[in-house]
C-alpha cells in the first residue's frame, strides 16, 4: 500500500507562502479528512500533495521516493486526485469521461487494452452509473456528476484518492450518498484524504482528521481526540457542544457560538 508523507513542506503562489513547514504522514488505507477555515491554504496542500503545486520548500515523498523525481505518469498511478470540477468535459459521456483514468497507463497511441475496460466497468458498477454509462454530464444530477469523477478516480486505480471538497453544493441526501461510496471504497483498501466543511460528516465518515489554520498544520488525530472544545476553539473560534452517534464513540457538534475578541 502507498505512503504518503510529507516533511518541512511550505507551498505558495509567486511570492506569497500560502502552507507552512507541515511534516505528516497520511494514514494509509484510513480516510483523513482536512477541516479548517477557508483560506487556510487546505485545497493548496493538496495540490502539493498531488504534485499539481511544486513545493517553495521542504518534499512530498511517495514510498520514500521524492515525488518531484518521478515520472508523472509513474505519479498518476499512485494518486488519483480530483479538486473542484468543471465542464470541459461535459459534452463527453459517463464511460468516456470515467476512461479517462486510465490515460496515465497508455503508451503512444496503443488504445485501451481489456484490462483498462474491465477497470472502467468496474469503476462503473463500483459508483452505481453502469445504467448511465450512455449519458453526457450535463443531464445528470448534482451527486451523479460527483460520483463519474469519482468513478474517474476508481478507473485510475491507485491505492490513494486525495479529494477537494467531493460534497460541497450538494443536497444533504446527495452528500450522504458521496460519503458513503467514499466509505465503501475505503473498504476495498484504498486510503483517502479529502477537505470538508460539515464538522459532523468528518467525524462520522473519518479514521483521522487534520486541522488546518493560517497555512499550518495545528493538530491531528482521530475524531474523538480533536472534537474538544478547546481545539474546536482554537480551530475556528466557536465555542462548541458535543454528543456522541449512536452505537458510535465518534463526537458530534450539536451546538456553537462565535467567540468574539474582546474590544
Amino acid at each position: 500500500m502507498t505512503k504518503l508523507k510529507t516533511t518541512d513542506l511550505s507551498i505558495g503562489y509567486e511570492k506569497k507562502i500560502v502552507v507552512n513547514d507541515i511534516t505528516v504522514e497520511i494514514p494509509k488505507g484510513q480516510i483523513t479528512s482536512l477541516v479548517g477555515p477557508n483560506g487556510s491554504g487546505k485545497s493548496t496542500f493538496l495540490k502539493g500533495l498531488a504534485r499539481i503545486l511544486e513545493p517553495a520548500k521542504g518534499e512530498v515523498f511517495i514510498d520514500g521516493e521524492n515525488i518531484q523525481r518521478l515520472d508523472t505518469k509513474v505519479v498518476a498511478q499512485k494518486i488519483a486526485s480530483l479538486s473542484q470540477t468543471s465542464n470541459q468535459t461535459s459534452g463527453l459521456t459517463v464511460e468516456e469521461i470515467v476512461a479517462y483514468g486510465r490515460f496515465p497507463y497508455q503508451k503512444g497511441f496503443s488504445g485501451l487494452k481489456e484490462h483498462d475496460h474491465q477497470l472502467i466497468d468496474w469503476a462503473l458498477e463500483a459508483t452505481n452509473l453502469q445504467k448511465l454509462k450512455e449519458r453526457t454530464l450535463l443531464t445528470l444530477s448534482g451527486g451523479q456528476q460527483q460520483r463519474v469523477w469519482i468513478a474517474m478516480a476508481l478507473a485510475q486505480d491507485t491505492d490513494i484518492l486525495i479529494l477537494d471538497e467531493p460534497i460541497t453544493f450538494l443536497d444533504p441526501a446527495h452528500q450522504l450518498e458521496i460519503l458513503e461510496l467514499l466509505q465503501a471504497i475505503n473498504r476495498q483498501g484504498k486510503t483517502i484524504l479529502m477537505t470538508i466543511h460539515d464538522l459532523n460528516h468528518a467525524s462520522r465518515f473519518s479514521d483521522y482528521l487534520l486541522g488546518m489554520k493560517k497555512g499550518q498544520l495545528i493538530f491531528q488525530g482521530t475524531p474523538k481526540e480533536i472534537f474538544t472544545a478547546e481545539k474546536l476553539l482554537n480551530l475556528f473560534d466557536i465555542q462548541a457542544t458535543f454528543a456522541t452517534l449512536p452505537n458510535s464513540d465518534k463526537p458530534i457538534v450539536i451546538a456553537y457560538d462565535l467567540v468574539k475578541e474582546q474590544a
